[in-house]
């Protein structure tokens, strides 16, 4: 049987051996693809990882939303609010990788792209392992670099929550990354030793040759006449990635750099004034209007006493504190720092009676959904920086950035930041 399926003939197409004839493909080039993905993948794995570490996960289902978890959603440790620009530092890294890591991605697909067409698809039980592997790395890779961008863009077609699927999807894409590399990593370190590389970035187009037959079948069996140097591939990946760098690490490093983020998808200059800052979603984008904060108004705090009730006006008379912080959200993007003024956080804790609090709920007024209510950490509440905000840079917070109150807590995700406040509920 294994001999008469054997002997069954390719389809026409890329199925065909001779298909393939680029001169250039084969271990060496895959492998110096593989060597900078290699690098870049796992930084990418660890920094997603600490950014759903951010969310304090452990605090229930308004922090992580993601269903059926099981040991997947463990984490190391409670998220720190030091230093302030933590988060900002961990997302803008992930983000900005991730973009500047997709036209290695391509060319290292476009290297191996004759093994996707391999010819038996499935030939024994040991090759149909290998197989299944691969599919899950190449389409676990396809899967998280493209909802992760489609995310950054603000592009929203997902059948479900962007947080849960690219949660699964990481995991899924790690475990086959992690067997991929255990399988190929001796076929690597022999393929870069093959040849050096300052001589293969010398060679020119004249000089291109087809690297020697290998078993994993890259190198063509009838190659064609090069058009390219594996130098300029090299080149044409890198290049690609410098771009991508200049025009999207400016969204998280701030300052003239802002200006050159052409695929940051928030509005580059957001007018002036002291509310002249990035915000990811307008009160009218979620729901909110002047209605909801009107003279009406309140802000209650719940703990260990009986509900105290306060107006902003109430709120305002009290001794007001100050924090110099920025925004940093999940789409990579952050906002300069701040200058925050409003209440803190722990003395709020501690007029309702628990000055010692383990977490405090934080409820909007903006309709039910995703993030209108937030759950923060103790360490958070007593962090002196950490404040239900009333003004920013000396004036009254605007509708869109939270008015009439909202939460600013150092090296928080943007989105736990809740806007439009109106009930804290501090608990033990």
């Amino acid at each position: 049987m294994a001999r008469r399926i054997a002997q069954v003939p390719a389809p026409p197409g890329p199925f065909r051996p001779g298909f393939w004839r680029s001169p250039i493909r084969g271990p060496w080039l895959t492998s110096v693809f593989g060597l900078a993905l290699l690098a870049g993948i796992p930084v990418l794995f660890v920094t997603g990882a600490l950014s759903y570490a951010a969310y304090n996960p452990g605090l229930g289902l308004l922090n992580d939303q993601t269903p059926d978890k099981g040991l997947l959603g463990f984490y190391l440790f409670d998220w720190p609010t030091r230093p302030y620009w933590l988060y900002r530092l961990t997302q803008g890294v992930h983000v900005t990788l991730g973009v500047v890591l997709v036209p290695v991605l391509l060319a290292k697909l476009w290297s191996v792209i004759p093994k996707l067409f391999e010819w038996l698809p499935v030939r024994s039980a040991a090759h149909a392992l290998e197989r299944l592997s691969l599919l899950l790395l190449v389409g676990g890779v396809i899967f998280e670099f493209v909802t992760g961008i489609l995310n950054i863009q603000l592009y929203y077609v997902f059948p479900g929550s962007f947080y849960t699927l690219h949660f699964y999807g990481a995991w899924v894409f790690i475990a086959a990354f992690v067997v991929h590399v255990g399988l190929k990593f001796g076929r690597m370190t022999r393929a870069l030793r093959s040849r050096g590389l300052l001589a293969e970035l010398r060679t020119d187009l004249a000089h291109t040759r087809p690297e020697p037959p290998d078993p994993d079948g890259l190198v063509p069996t009838a190659p064609a006449a090069p058009t390219m140097t594996r130098r300029g591939a090299v080149a044409l990946a890198g290049a690609g990635s410098l771009v991508l760098l200049v025009v999207t690490a400016g969204q998280s490093i701030g300052g003239r750099l802002r200006g050159t983020a052409l695929l940051a998808p928030h509005n580059r200059d957001p007018g002036g004034g002291p509310n002249g800052f990035q915000i990811n979603k307008t009160a009218a984008a979620v729901g909110v209007s002047p209605e909801h904060v009107g003279p009406d108004w309140r802000l209650e705090v719940h703990g260990a006493v009986p509900a105290l009730v306060f107006t902003r006006e109430q709120l305002l008379a009290m001794r007001q504190r100050t924090a110099l912080l920025p925004i940093a959200c999940v789409e990579g993007w952050s906002t300069p720092d701040q200058h925050w003024s409003g209440l803190r956080l722990a003395d709020l804790a501690a007029m309702a009676g628990l000055p010692d609090a383990a977490s405090v709920l934080v409820e909007s007024v903006q309709p039910p959904g995703p993030y209108s209510s937030v759950v923060l950490r103790g360490n958070q509440i007593r962090d002196p920086r950490s404040l239900l905000a009333l003004r920013v840079n000396g004036a009254d917070l605007s509708l869109d950035h939270g008015y009439p109150a909202r939460i600013i807590v150092p090296a928080n995700p943007g989105v736990n930041n809740t806007k439009w406040v109106h009930r804290l509920t501090f608990r033990t």
